[in-house]
């Protein structure tokens, strides 16, 4: 089963590609989780230069979401809404179609109480319009204080919530693998 995990900030020490990170390391043998850094190498999306072979990074991008099983974004908060390189490549994602009825888990992890709450509703409803199937939503409040200085979980309910994240979003592909029918959300 292969599942494409898309960070959504930039910055070489995010605690969201940090999530990710430990979310490959906890994934079961049957689970191959590759992870996308690479948002800030798209250009920023229009309409008028959206036309198959363009742009290699985007061809790179769809071609990722398009040949996995499912897909886990986890995202920092900025001013209240994802970040704009996250968006951008979402963008990039609506005409083509690859996250159509796409198994999608949606992670924000943050440094405040509230746990990008705001971001995580933001990327609901861009999810939404992709029409993604809901499998699975996490946030993370006080980020900072449940990594070590190596960027390990050393939270349990962390860790377990994370755990959940992955068993979730593994049974919805099954079933949708199964032929099980889904509402995209």
């Amino acid at each position: 089963m292969k599942i494409l995990a898309i960070s959504g900030s930039l910055r070489e020490a995010s605690t969201n590609t940090a999530i990710l990170k430990n979310l490959q390391k906890l994934a079961p043998e049957n689970l191959e989780i590759e992870a996308y850094f690479q948002a800030g190498e798209l250009p920023h999306f229009s309409p008028d230069i959206d036309r198959e072979g363009a742009y290699e990074a985007v061809e790179t991008l769809r071609n990722l979401v398009k040949n996995s099983d499912g897909v886990i974004i986890c995202t920092p908060e900025y001013a209240f809404g994802v970040p704009g390189s996250l968006k951008n490549a979402l963008d990039w994602l609506v005409s083509s179609g690859e996250f159509n009825e796409k198994p999608v888990a949606a992670i924000s992890a943050s440094p405040l109480y509230s746990g990008g709450d705001k971001a995580m509703a933001s990327l609901n409803l861009t999810l939404t319009a992709l029409g993604t199937i809901n499998a699975g939503r996490l946030s993370i409040p006080n980020i900072k204080n449940k990594l070590n200085a190596e960027r390990e979980v050393t939270d349990q309910e962390t860790m377990e919530s994370l755990q959940g994240i992955l068993t979730g979003l593994k049974k919805v592909i099954e079933a949708k693998q199964a032929g099980g029918h889904f509402k995209p959300v």
